[in-house]
């Protein structure tokens, strides 16, 4: 666990620089908007170590994969995320001599990024000579106009002498993935064009032999200052420059504005189109004040504040969490484009590759139903739909029937390069099935199932079926080498969540094949030698359970492990990714995140008390939480069982992963979509919100820690508050029709 920043309710702040955690202020101070993110790495040049780094949606690479241990069905690449040309850079001189942080001497160093209104300012006062300067950054990502970037620079003259200010404002395309194989770079430049207050870059991703697009982007920036303009010659081809210098007295102040626009191939047809577009969107932003800029993008973050802030009192650390966590997602993704999705760590570092995972339909899904317009969410589902044709491909390269949507993707083909998790996870097809329940469970809508849905769900079927095997010894159908979520277990044989998800998507989707139009089922061409056969498995699936523990199996074997508690590693040892071989890990009876414990969760009403007590207490003694992903289906698990205490230590560490860098690995990004977790703990967890036939449901309890929280819930069309403190709870209609809700085992009816 390290700290580096303040504890504050809306604002990740610091005074200190320490170089040795500049990764992890990077990694902190992430901006993004849904099109665009970044990394809080410096405007200006900085010799130290740093990963800067700039994305854009949707724009990826694929690398290639092939290596020594390559094997018949492997992916033919590695899909990746490109670092863009970088458009915010802005390198400052005073008399001359160009301001590096690594080797100035500088004081009232400051970092903020101010959560409430998504604008990241940093200012120290930096000596050079006789000059002394005050220099303060201010940038955002609009959302109220995405393809825009605004930057405000000041200077301001704090010595006794004259000073000499030159600001050079860049687009440089010379940039590079830090994973990149031998420093290859991936983008060429189309063209360039340098005037003396502006400039552009037009980009496209290097070629490649897999026959996936190459990505355009083009950048513009325009520029608003009380500096005076030079021109200069442009540095070489892959860079635009513009200068502006001018003399300032003591006390006295400089302001520069950078405004870039930023448009990509994805939305348009031709690169003429494409350039016509960024002209066009920079003419607009020329028309309006910084203030304008501002105001516009801060109004839409107050709205999406109002929708879904959680307010907590009596815990600032816990308060500043849940935002955190809230405001990266927000930065991520708001559901504006069906076309992205959200990736482990969405716009703040290279690592996952910036691609689509489980977690979405898993982790995701849940919060952006409580969180967001029902039209949000059924985007994500509709994502899945659009890339059945590469599900489609992924089975077939396994010569399976149906559908296998990937565990790694940005098209829908899958492009992992690691076996155990690319074709033995495969556990992830039943998270997707059980997303497009989990939004016609908790919206009412069954428009998404009962047509797209059902053939999505039609498709995994048919896997499924395939993917078993009958056990003639046992009478059972089985599912062999796989990978479950906890993935410090490899090719194992019957992983308990794997089986039910099955066992349990083989159902559902029987049961909407009933309610189908005959429209639509004719289409889906199901036959009843096909039911009968899914019904069978369903019957007949193996689920491994010790009847003397009471527990499902988390796979064969696992019982006859050396079983011994987290508790019994040396402290020294934690976290044992980063401390123990493989091989180690793999014999260890440790796991990573919940795996039986996550397909309870998944079905926590479907469970007895003493059996979800009795799985609870058997794994999570087992569970290191080394997964981003582990901490908040434990917390809730454990509200569930009213162990209270656990239910909030555990929520602390969803809520503050990042913050307080507990697994000692966000300095190469934050963990994005574990920033679910926050809300899934409060909410499902301290809350105790269910969704059962139609009607919400609750039985909240206060930590002992806090005063006070409270927060508001998307449902059905209404906004409802939810308020609990030290005398109880309280609830609120904000907008829509009336509704009846349980609270406790009591009917409570809410109206305005």
């Amino acid at each position: 666990m390290k700290r580096i920043f303040d504890v504050q309710p809306w604002h990740i702040v610091t005074n200190e620089f320490n170089p040795d955690n500049k990764r992890l202020q990077e990694s902190m101070t992430s901006l993004g908007n849904g099109y665009m993110g970044m990394r809080g790495f410096f405007e200006e040049d900085y010799s130290g170590d740093s990963l800067a780094g700039l994305y854009l949606g949707g724009v990826w690479y694929p690398d290639k994969t092939r290596v020594g241990w390559w094997k018949n069905g492997y992916p033919d690449y590695f899909g990746k995320v490109v670092n863009a040309v970088n458009f915010i850079k802005m390198n400052v001189k005073i008399n001359g001599d160009e301001i590096d942080l690594a080797k100035d001497k500088f004081s009232d160093f400051k970092l903020d990024l101010d959560m409430q209104h998504s604008i990241l300012t940093r200012s120290f006062t930096v000596t050079k000579g006789d000059a002394k300067v005050a220099v303060t950054f201010e940038r955002f990502l609009s959302v109220a106009q995405q393809e825009l970037s605004v930057q405000r620079l000041t200077l301001k003259n704090v010595g006794t002498t004259k000073a000499t200010v030159t600001v050079d404002s860049a687009i440089d395309a010379d940039v590079k993935n830090e994973d990149a194989n031998y420093d290859e770079r991936f983008w060429n430049v189309v063209s360039t064009e340098q005037k003396p207050d502006s400039g552009n870059v037009i980009a496209q991703t290097t070629p490649n032999p897999f026959g996936t697009p190459q990505f355009t982007s083009a950048m513009e920036m325009r520029h608003v200052s009380d500096l005076k303009t030079v021109s200069v010659a442009q540095p070489n081809d892959k860079e635009v420059v513009n200068e502006f210098t001018g003399e300032l007295a003591p006390d006295q102040s400089a302001k520069l504005e950078k405004r870039v626009i930023v448009t990509t191939s994805r939305d348009y047809q031709t690169n003429d189109d494409l350039i016509a577009a960024m002209h066009q969107l920079s003419d607009r932003v020329a028309e309006k004040t910084y203030e304008d800029l501002f105001d516009a993008h801060a109004k839409i973050w107050e709205e999406r504040w109002n929708k879904s802030d959680i307010e907590i009192d009596g815990d600032t650390a816990a308060q500043q969490g849940i935002r955190f966590n809230m405001f990266e997602l927000f930065s991520t993704y708001y559901g504006e484009d069906a076309r992205l999705n959200i990736g482990p760590k969405g716009f703040t570092g290279e690592k996952y590759g910036g691609a689509t995972y489980w977690d979405t339909e898993a982790f995701a899904v849940p919060v952006y139903l409580g969180i967001t317009d029902p039209k949000v969410t059924r985007n994500l589902l509709m994502y899945r739909y659009k890339q059945l044709d590469g599900a489609y491909h992924n089975a077939k390269q396994q010569g399976l029937k149906g559908a296998l949507f990937p565990m790694v993707t940005f098209d829908g083909i899958e492009c992992h390069n690691e076996w155990e998790i690319t074709f033995e996870e495969i556990h992830r097809n039943g998270d997707i099935a059980f997303a497009i329940y989990n939004y016609t469970r908790y919206t009412g809508d069954e428009s998404y199932v009962l047509n797209e849905g059902s053939k999505v769900l039609t498709e995994i079927s048919k896997f499924w079926a395939d993917r078993v095997h009958f056990s003639q010894r046992k009478q059972q159908y089985m599912i062999h080498g796989v990978t479950g979520p906890d993935e410090y277990e490899n090719n194992v044989d019957n992983n308990w969540y794997t089986n039910i998800l099955a066992q349990w998507t083989l159902k559902y989707t029987l049961a909407i094949l009933k309610k189908v139009s005959p429209e639509q089922a004719e289409k889906l061409a199901v036959t009843d030698e096909e039911k009968k056969h899914w019904q069978d498995i369903v019957d007949r699936m193996y689920l491994p359970y010790d009847k003397e523990l009471n527990i499902f199996v988390q796979h064969d074997g696992f019982l006859d492990k050396d079983i011994q508690p987290v508790s019994a590693i040396p402290a020294d040892q934690l976290p044992i990714n980063q401390h123990w071989s493989w091989d180690k890990i793999l014999r260890s009876p440790y796991i990573k995140q919940g795996d039986v414990l996550q397909g309870i969760w998944d079905f926590i009403d479907d469970y007895t008390p003493e059996q979800k007590k009795a799985n609870y207490d058997f794994y999570e003694p087992l569970t290191v939480h080394e997964s981003s992903l582990s901490a908040a289906i434990h917390s809730v698990l454990a509200a569930d069982l009213h162990y209270e205490d656990k239910a909030v230590e555990l929520y602390e560490r969803t809520a503050r992963l990042d913050l307080d860098n507990y697994n000692n690995d966000t300095d190469d990004g934050l963990h994005v979509t574990a920033m679910t977790g926050g809300w899934i703990a409060v909410v499902q967890g301290f809350a105790g919100m269910r969704v059962r036939d139609g009607q919400l449901h609750y039985a909240p309890f206060l930590p002992k820690k806090w005063h006070r929280y409270s927060f508001r819930q998307v449902f059905r069309g209404r906004l409802i508050e939810v308020n609990v403190d030290q005398k109880g709870a309280q609830f609120k209609l904000i907008e829509g029709d009336p509704i009846t809700i349980d609270v406790a085992g009591k009917a409570l009816k809410l109206t305005k």
